[in-house]
């Protein structure tokens, strides 16, 4: 029997992954996204949740459009059941020096970490306002707090993504809406990390990388939270503990 409905916007085979599958864990049915071009990876992680025996559906969906977004949500409240968490979780992690930096490059950056965030944050918000319940999860990086030569474009739409997940942790709070923003301060074990650290086994040994499966857990108990703490930021770093 579920629980409630989690929805994850961003699902790879890293972190992505790594939460929703905690969640269906909890009992929640989860929902996950992933643009259309990769549907058939996003349905092979679906197909684990269900082996393992949780509720998962796949959607294809490019989180930077409005109107798309706005029918996911109403999809999944009409056809899977009430949400009671969202997750943002789309990165956009690319380095480009400031003069190679393009105008696409930066808007597009932008729009994946900082727009859709906000996207998938307003209809979030006006699904369980109604309500008076309801955890919503933002995904941060270091670049959320801190700029770094090579990743203008990246701080910038992380910045923003967290002020997004203040502005409305004050404005939804009052209504019962638990707005959480992870920061997530260090290299996460996976595809991308091991691609540029041969080593990774040996750094995960050392704690110097995080392990995807234990920050989800992180999220998992920030939703659990809901109802005592209204705001939260955690900061998740690879040289202390999670907590």
């Amino acid at each position: 029997m579920t629980t409630g409905v989690c929805l994850v916007v961003g699902v790879g085979d890293g972190l992505g992954a790594a939460i929703a599958k905690a969640f269906a864990a909890e009992g929640l049915a989860v929902c996950m996204t992933r643009r259309p071009r990769n549907l058939d990876e996003l349905e092979r992680i679906a197909g684990e949740i269900r082996a393992a025996g949780g509720v998962a559906h796949a959607y294809g969906v490019d989180a930077r459009e409005e109107d798309q977004m706005v029918a996911l949500f109403e999809t999944i409240e009409r056809e899977v059941g009430p949400l009671e968490a969202v997750v943002f979780n789309i990165g956009a992690n690319v380095r480009f020096g400031i003069r190679e930096t393009t105008a696409r490059v930066f808007t597009k950056v932008w729009e994946m970490a900082c727009f859709a965030g906000f996207l998938a944050g307003r209809e979030a918000a006006r699904h369980m306002v109604p309500r008076g319940r309801g955890t919503i999860l933002f995904t941060g990086a270091t670049a959320s707090v801190r700029g770094r030569d090579g990743f203008a474009a990246f701080a910038a739409a992380k910045h923003g993504l967290r002020a997004v997940a203040q502005s409305m942790a004050r404005e939804l709070g009052p209504e019962g809406i638990h707005v959480g923003h992870v920061v997530i301060d260090g290299g996460i074990d996976g595809v991308f990390i091991r691609g540029m650290r041969p080593n990774a086994e040996d750094l995960l040994a050392q704690g110097a990388i995080l392990r995807p499966e234990e920050i989800a857990q992180s999220y998992v108990a920030l939703h659990r939270q809901g109802r005592s703490a209204w705001t939260h930021e955690l900061d998740v770093r690879p040289w202390k503990e999670s907590w």
